[in-house]
């Protein structure tokens, strides 16, 4: 769902767009990938993408968008993306992302090389050019800046971790949002059209599997 809110700021009248999209009957159009990863290891490295029911404890009729992968280098990125249309061009925008997805990764546990929960980061951002992995001299690695492991980079901002609580056992949905003080900066392309991508940046060695099941973006244009 598209929603255009208009606002005046003083004289000037400043433009904010919404959109909303709720995965449980359909997939919106979103897809996904992954990057960071050995040359013809998908299949060692466990990679799955998959529009699909939630886990049963949750929901038995809602669907959710699967991302997996078993991070054997301490460095897998599991993204989704989508291209957003309707904004105005060449205009610059604050962005906040509220995102909700499932995990049954629980907090203060600690196995190899790193935490299941802490050390599995949520980055969101936006790009002119579609996010896309690329192989170089071997690996395949992202065309876009998306900063190290725990650290953003020029064209993501970190919003949190997949942790979810100490006690922590099955699949549970969880909220990871970035607030006005972590907005993301962004310039719309001349046909007012950009790429979205959502993704986890791990460096815990092990398997990590998650249900994004609704994502949530304001734009709101910088004066």
């Amino acid at each position: 769902m598209f929603v255009l809110i208009g606002c005046d700021s003083g004289t000037q009248h400043i433009e904010v767009f919404s959109y909303s999209f709720d995965l449980s009957t359909t997939d919106e159009g979103w897809s996904g990938d992954f990057s960071d990863y050995p040359e013809g290891d998908s299949v060692l490295f466990e990679l799955e993408y998959e529009y699909t029911l939630l886990p049963e404890n949750i929901s038995k009729t809602r669907n959710g968008i699967k991302v997996a992968g078993n991070n054997l280098n301490e460095d897998l990125f599991m993204f989704i993306k989508r291209k957003i249309t309707g904004l105005q061009p060449n205009t610059t925008y604050s962005v906040l992302f509220n995102i909700r997805f499932a995990s049954d990764a629980p907090t203060g546990d600690f196995g190899i090389e790193g935490a299941p929960g802490e050390s599995v980061v949520v980055k969101v951002g936006a790009t002119e050019i579609e996010p896309k992995k690329v192989l170089t001299t071997g690996n395949y690695l992202m065309n876009i800046d998306k900063g190290n492991q725990q650290q953003g980079g020029q064209d993501v901002v970190l919003i949190g971790n997949v942790g979810v609580t100490p006690t922590t056992t099955q699949f549970t949905e969880v909220y990871r949002n970035n607030n006005s003080l972590n907005s993301f900066i962004v310039t719309a392309d001349a046909e007012g059209e950009l790429w979205i991508i959502i993704g986890t940046d791990s460096d815990y060695e092990g398997a990590t599997t998650l249900y994004y099941t609704s994502v949530d973006i304001l734009f709101n244009q910088v004066n």
